[in-house]
């Protein structure tokens, strides 16, 4: 499933993180008279309503949070999406809804083939393949692919990613028109790669101790 505005009505994600970040979310006031406020919706069928992608992320949240300093933002990569679609999404927490999409790459060898779907996942080094799970982003750099953030692995599938330099940045084989004219974009060695044009805008609203989750739905 895509993740988009259409699927966080701010009321269902907010109250599906509030499962697992309650502390995260302020209630709302009710301004209505008694007659006409609306009736309460069970917690349980809010998050029923959540991607369950969205659910495992909000999940890691918790289980990481002494780790993870800034909660209210995190960034969510659905790689059972094709490479062709914007599948790396940016999510506010506390109000339930998407702020950013973009387009990102997965790892060579998670894809021989260049379909542009991921097959597999790999944690070993020199695998060139995307690792899913939950991750940590640290500290900002300037390498071969410029302007850059590393990641830190938190789960037992990927916490070899500083070892294996895995992290996001920007490349010339992400690009809006190559996935419009090509039906892909480009691979990685494993890497977070997005677009040049965006790179900026990304390290700056995912700065360091934000969770980053990746995964299959």
């Amino acid at each position: 499933m895509n993740f988009n505005r259409r699927h966080f009505m701010g009321a269902a994600v907010a109250a599906g993180a509030g499962l697992t970040t309650g502390h995260l979310l302020a209630q709302p006031k009710n301004i209505l008279p008694p007659q006409y406020a609306p009736k309460p919706v069970p917690a349980a069928a809010k998050a029923a309503d959540m991607p369950p992608l969205l659910k495992e992320a909000l999940g890691a949240l918790d289980t990481h949070s002494s780790r993870v300093a800034n909660r209210d933002v995190i960034g969510l990569v659905d790689f059972s999406q094709h490479s062709r679609e914007q599948r790396f999404q940016l999510i506010d927490v506390p109000n339930g809804r998407v702020m950013e999409t973009w387009y990102v790459s997965h790892g060579r060898g998670s894809d021989p083939a260049n379909t542009g779907m991921v097959q597999k996942f790999s944690n070993r080094m020199n695998s060139h393949c995307t690792s899913r799970g939950s991750y940590l982003t640290a500290h900002d750099y300037y390498g071969k692919h410029g302007h850059s953030r590393r990641l830190m692995g938190l789960d037992p599938d990927n916490n070899l990613a500083m070892e294996r330099a895995i992290v996001v940045h920007g490349a010339d084989y992400v690009d809006e028109s190559m996935a419009l004219n090509t039906g892909r974009v480009g691979r990685s060695l494993g890497c977070f790669a997005v677009e040049r044009t965006v790179i900026e805008d990304v390290l700056q609203r995912l700065g360091p101790g934000h969770l980053l989750y990746a995964s299959k739905a």
